[in-house]
């Protein structure tokens, strides 16, 4: 789980994923030697410092963002949320600015009138704009793994698994996906024009729910705030009963990822959310069972060959 820790301790908030995209094509340059088939990367910076890998002929694409929930520190060193962050008492946030480094703890104001307002407990001004995420503290058991942000770097570092196994299909690390816009339809787009690839697999982090649970397999969601194509489904559905794969089915009305933005562009691809349920959503101590995280490793590697 050393690559899990890494990618952890990268800072990453939405708008600023510049240093997370570089370590992870840098990954990507250093190991792929050793992968049964050598992709081409695409990289272009001013294009939002998303990542494609095309290995061979892509017919399905997996989906992963790299971008992570935060804080923007205001004025006053109060702190405007990127994304949904939860705040806790517990929590600290470090970042940088030209001062230099900085570790703060966090103090909510109730005031009169009822408003709240969440601050920096810090000795001295942070300059406003600095971005601020969760101190890492990664925390692993023979059971669980316990780390801030799990969603999606977890997601991160099963594609990295997967791709090592990749003959044909492509990655896309994206992002913006917490914080309401991303590169998604971009990278859509081109790959489409590119190869005609129309299947999308979206491999995130989702919730332990009343009908999903901590050991139960990766969840595959049925739907969310959007609803994902029946035949789609039934396919992918499909090939894990014949393969004897471990999962769990969910299904919400509510919430949303990289497949809601594929499904409200102008293309026609289908997309399925399949990801391992975790418990204290966007808050420091997300919390993920290893066997949910070896049935995600393995249903990937499983549909990136199959569909």
């Amino acid at each position: 789980m050393e690559l899990l820790k890494e990618l952890i301790s990268i800072q990453g908030l939405s708008g600023d994923e510049s240093r997370i995209t570089h370590y992870i094509k840098s990954y990507c340059e250093r190991n792929m030697e050793n992968w049964v088939c050598q992709p081409e990367i695409i990289y272009e910076p001013e294009k939002h410092d998303c990542l494609i890998l095309v290995f061979g002929t892509p017919k399905t694409v997996i989906y992963s963002h790299v971008d992570t929930i935060g804080y923007t520190v205001g004025y006053e060193n109060n702190l405007i949320p990127v994304g949904s962050p939860v705040f806790s008492e517990s929590m600290v946030l470090t970042g940088k600015d030209s001062q230099g480094e900085i570790n703060t703890e966090v103090m909510l104001f109730e005031y009169p009138d009822g408003e709240c307002e969440l601050k920096c407990v810090f000795d001295r001004q942070i300059e406003p704009g600095t971005s601020l995420s969760f101190k890492p503290n990664f925390i692993e058991n023979e059971r669980y793994i316990q780390s801030p942000y799990l969603d999606n770097r977890l997601g991160v570092y099963v594609t990295l698994q997967v791709a090592e196994t990749i003959e044909n299909g492509a990655i896309v690390f994206s992002t913006y996906e917490e914080h309401g816009g991303n590169s998604v339809a971009y990278c859509a787009n081109k790959l489409y024009e590119l190869y005609g690839s129309t299947q999308a697999l979206i491999a995130d982090i989702t919730w332990v729910t009343n009908g999903v649970k901590h050991g139960g397999g990766v969840a595959i969601s049925l739907r969310d705030s959007l609803i994902p194509r029946r035949v789609y489904l039934t396919k992918i559905l499909g090939i894990c009963n014949e393969n004897n794969i471990n999962y769990q089915l969910e299904v919400e009305s509510s919430g949303g990822s990289d497949g809601s933005t594929l499904q409200k562009s102008h293309l026609p691809i289908d997309w399925c959310f399949i990801g391992a349920p975790e418990n204290h959503v966007h808050t420091n101590r997300e919390t993920v069972y290893k066997s949910d995280i070896q049935s995600m490793i393995d249903i990937y590697k499983l549909l990136i060959d199959k569909l």
